[in-house]
């Protein structure tokens, strides 16, 4: 992977995709994903961490709602990343992360994750550039532990919305009943630290991308949804997975 620059990375869809087309193939890969996860519970040699990062407002909850919601939740667990408790600051900024690694034939889903230990830290001064590095070298080496001793196929996906839309869904967490739960006022703080914010996202998708991401254009739903889903589908559908025979 080349070095990322996010101002060069378009939010949107290509002109040319037929929105409907695309709503319909993602339908279909939703029906595969189905019988895929149930396939990676019943064969139990793999297990999927689906890593999701973004800025506030980028979609991560609906995101993991209209892809992941249709699987079967005995196989799918998902994991939110606030503010590290104090029990948790006691100790290194993995061991909150590491506990929650999925086991093997389940997929466990990041909303947010170990990253932001050198993301929202750095730009708000509480991680200087000396500890972000180690970090970034300690998270290279904790996913790469996962797949080579768990078999964990680990997919990183940064939903890349643009300042427009994010102040459009920011402030229509104001307006909207249904979405009103949602409104902080600090998230129209931390909007204002875009520059910072994009400086320190791509340093770090260019210091770890030893598995590598995936930059999803955020700003239409119906496209983000298309893309997570089908490379989830592609991962699961290249580890040529079978059903378990009659136990002897």
């Amino acid at each position: 992977m080349g070095s990322i620059k996010l101002k060069d990375i378009n939010t949107r869809a290509p002109k040319e995709i037929n929105k409907e087309e695309i709503k319909a193939k993602t339908e279909a890969m939703l029906t595969e994903l189905d019988e895929l996860q149930n396939l990676l519970f019943a064969e139990s040699k793999h297990s999927v961490l689906v890593v999701i990062q973004g800025l506030d407002a980028s979609g991560k909850d609906g995101l993991i709602r209209n892809v992941l919601g249709n699987m079967n939740p005995q196989g799918v667990s998902v994991r939110s990343y606030k503010a590290p408790t104090a029990e948790e600051l006691s100790h290194d900024f993995l061991w909150r992360i590491h506990q929650h690694a999925p086991a093997k034939g389940m997929i466990q889903v990041f909303n947010r994750s170990h990253y932001e230990d050198i993301l929202v830290t750095r730009v708000h001064g509480w991680c200087d550039d000396k500890t972000a590095k180690k970090r970034m070298k300690a998270i290279n080496d904790f996913e790469k532990l996962l797949l080579e001793h768990n078999n964990t196929q680990i997919l990183k996906f940064y939903l890349h919305i643009s300042p427009e839309e994010q102040h459009e869904r920011l402030t229509e967490r104001m307006n909207d009943p249904a979405k009103m739960w949602k409104y902080n006022e600090k998230d129209f703080d931390e909007a204002k630290l875009w520059d910072k914010y994009m400086q320190v996202y791509e340093d770090c998708f260019n210091s770890c991308n030893d598995i590598p991401w995936t930059i999803v254009p955020a700003d239409q739903n119906w496209y983000k949804e298309f893309i997570v889903a089908e490379k989830l589908r592609d991962l699961l559908k290249s580890l040529n997975m079978k059903y378990p025979g009659l136990k002897k």
